[in-house]
């Protein structure tokens, strides 16, 4: 099957962001792609809170969810949605950072509330306190679609592998991890990160991402992400790189490579329970 994935550079603006993805959308649909990713923050990347709270939406009213869905009918193609900043009804006001499988006839297929945040201190001057204003999901998605089962996760997730190897040993087949990744910690393990999971689950890893320097209106606008979206197959190979530049980046799948990495080194069944430490 071909997947397209798309490399995204938004801003603090979704109605701006949306036009942009759904242009991409179409161009992946004529491509003859059947599954489309787009990365995480599809609709807002914002430092920002006020901002947020002004401009975000309850998924059931999510203009840019409701557009999206719209594409997929349209193009008839599954998709996607890396993650959508959408409020919550939390008593403390935080946002999800959700990321949602759209199936051809517009219907939500599944949805997955990213687990683990980023708080971390990159540098002195570059902290990221991702708790502060989302809440964390509780709860890992396997989603069974007719062409692969597919295990969702989100971005900051990659740093843990326990995650991944829960979905490939319940039967994911394909992982997608949408990501906006810092370009500092991007260059140093974005590639090899990936293709770590890849290697230890015998999955296909998607990983749509975001690049580039983001425009904020309503902020400092210092947030700059890694790109180069990435197709890991299941033997850890790299199938695709999107560089830096936003666009579409097309791979052909054969999902029977799942069970020939996994014939060749079947570690995924090989777990064994330990003592200590």
């Amino acid at each position: 099957m071909r997947v397209a994935l798309l490399q995204l550079n938004v801003s603090d603006d979704p109605v701006a962001n949306l036009a942009t993805t759904l242009d991409l959308v179409a161009q992946a649909a004529r491509g003859g792609a059947q599954f489309v990713l787009t990365p995480e923050c599809t609709n807002i990347l914002s430092s920002n809170r006020d901002h947020q709270r002004a401009v975000l939406w309850h998924e059931e009213d999510d203009p840019t969810l409701a557009a999206l869905r719209a594409a997929a009918q349209q193009h008839g193609l599954w998709l996607l949605i890396g993650s959508l900043g959408v409020k919550t009804h939390d008593a403390d006001g935080r946002f999800a950072n959700r990321s949602i499988l759209v199936a051809p006839d517009g219907s939500l297929a599944a949805r997955y509330d990213k687990i683990h945040m980023f708080d971390v201190n990159v540098s002195e001057t570059e902290v990221y306190r991702e708790s502060a204003a989302y809440r964390p999901g509780a709860h890992a998605v396997l989603a069974e679609t007719p062409f692969a089962k597919i295990g969702m996760a989100v971005c900051y997730d990659l740093r843990f592998p326990r995650l991944f190897r829960r979905l490939a040993k319940a039967g994911a087949q394909i992982l997608t991890i949408p990501a906006a990744f810092n370009d500092t910690t991007g260059a140093a393990h974005w590639h090899v990160l990936l293709r770590a999971r890849a290697i230890e689950t015998g999955c296909f890893m998607l990983a749509p991402a975001q690049t580039g320097q983001h425009a904020e209106a309503h902020g400092p606008g210092k947030r700059r992400t890694y790109g180069h979206s990435l197709v890991i197959a299941p033997w850890g190979e790299v199938l695709a790189d999107g560089g830096t530049e936003p666009g579409v980046t097309f791979v052909d799948l054969d999902l029977s490579l799942v069970e020939r990495a996994r014939a060749r080194v079947p570690s995924i069944h090989h777990d064994r329970a330990f003592d200590g430490p």
